[in-house]
């Protein structure tokens, strides 16, 4: 027996693989056809079934029809049609992926469904390549990360930001951060790496697309988690990963905007029924402006109730705006309330 008659089992399992599924057979005769055609295997039908029975007996779960002509398919797989529907609409939509490396995943996703399934898979897909990442380089950022979280290693890198031409350059000229990873975090459609900064000596975040290249992994041991530190409490009380001064914030919100603070902080979240149309939600989060802007989007049904200098600091945000805007005189804000 030469070399390719010894893997003629595998070849027929890669072939039911690819060309059946729940909906689809081949016979034996279409079998032996697709050996002889595309591996050079004169294959007899008895031999054939011989082979099937040696890959049912590895576990393989190929089902086999009785009839005239004995019809075979393969039943089981890794993924579920609608579990690989999920994955790659995950994949076409997401932002930190480059249009290219997109449409690249997706194939090899819709691979695993079988053929009959993958044509089914690819005509619902739709990459949409506005507000795509441009940095190819993405994945194997991430890769990086992950193996200096791994090794407990510290990582140095560099970052870009966007000029008034719109054109890539290095942030600060090109300034090197040295910061040790401690988890990668996906919030707001963009990847995070939360670690701590040396340049800062505190616990901070970058955004991943927004660092320029591959970091370089250090020899030097990254600085351990401070004690009690939960990142799963540093996602909700620091918004879309912004550094900013922490402080406790009492919200008095109209009953309607409870599934967005769900949404926002979770549902272990501390509210205090107020009246029979509003309540109170006392929330640990990052202050600044992304906050405010949150605040400010309700349009009057979520609003800062203390502490006084976080209200102070909100009337003073939304009182400028409306002066840039033409909506105050300036020398009114003594009068004016939010």
């Amino acid at each position: 027996m030469d070399i390719d008659a010894k893997l003629r089992p595998l070849f027929l399992l890669q072939i039911l693989k690819e060309r059946t599924d729940e909906d689809n057979y081949l016979t034996t005769t279409q079998l032996c056809d697709i050996l002889k055609r595309e591996y050079g295997l004169d294959t007899h039908r008895t031999t054939l079934k011989s082979d099937i029975e040696v890959l049912q007996r590895a576990g393989y779960s190929i089902d086999e029809r009785r009839s005239t002509q004995n019809q075979y398919r393969f039943i089981e797989r890794e993924f579920e049609v609608a579990e690989l529907k999920t994955i790659i609409d995950a994949v076409a939509s997401s932002k930190f992926i480059a249009e290219g490396k997109s449409n690249e995943l997706i194939k090899k996703l819709t691979s695993l469904a079988g053929s009959h399934k993958a044509r089914e898979l690819k005509r619902n897909v739709i990459v949409d390549g506005r507000g795509k990442i441009e940095n190819k380089q993405i994945l194997y950022i991430i890769d990086a990360i992950n193996d200096a979280i791994n090794q407990r290693k510290k990582i140095s890198f560099q970052k870009i930001e966007y000029s008034i031409k719109k054109e890539r350059i290095l942030h600060h000229g090109g300034e090197r951060y040295t910061f040790s990873p401690y988890s990668l975090v996906w919030d707001g459609d963009n990847y995070y790496v939360v670690g701590y900064s040396d340049k800062y000596q505190a616990i901070g975040s970058h955004r991943v697309d927004r660092i320029a290249a591959c970091p370089c992994i250090l020899d030097e041991s990254a600085v351990p988690q401070p004690v009690g530190f939960d990142i799963s409490k540093y996602i909700k009380t620091t918004f879309r990963m912004y550094n900013a001064p922490r402080a406790e914030v009492e919200l008095l919100c109209d009953n309607s905007v409870m599934d967005a603070i769900i949404d926002k902080f979770g549902k272990d979240v501390h509210v205090l029924v107020n009246d029979m149309k509003s309540f109170r939600a006392i929330i640990e989060t990052s202050v600044g402006s992304v906050f405010y802007s949150w605040i400010f989007g309700f349009g009057g049904k979520v609003v800062i109730k203390s502490p006084e200098d976080v209200k102070d600091e909100y009337s003073s945000m939304v009182l400028n705006a409306g002066k840039s805007l033409g909506l105050f005189e300036y020398g009114e804000s003594e009068n004016q309330t939010v």
